[in-house]
């Protein structure tokens, strides 16, 4: 069975896992209010989605 002759370094195992990174999400604005939003989602704001409402929010 294969072992490693030497340990990784953490520079070498650090370079190795620089793509690994999270992306952060697209966020697209709202055509009701204006406030960012996820696409494909109801917007937490305003609560209409393709201009229509569709949930309920309190507005002071």
């Amino acid at each position: 069975m294969a072992v490693p002759k030497r340990k990784k370094s953490k520079s070498k195992r650090d370079k190795r896992r620089t793509h690994q990174k999270t992306a952060a999400p697209n966020l697209s604005t709202c055509p009701d209010c204006g406030e960012a939003k996820l696409p494909h989602h109801a917007c937490p704001s305003c609560g209409s989605y393709k201009g229509r409402t569709v949930i309920s929010t309190d507005e002071d």
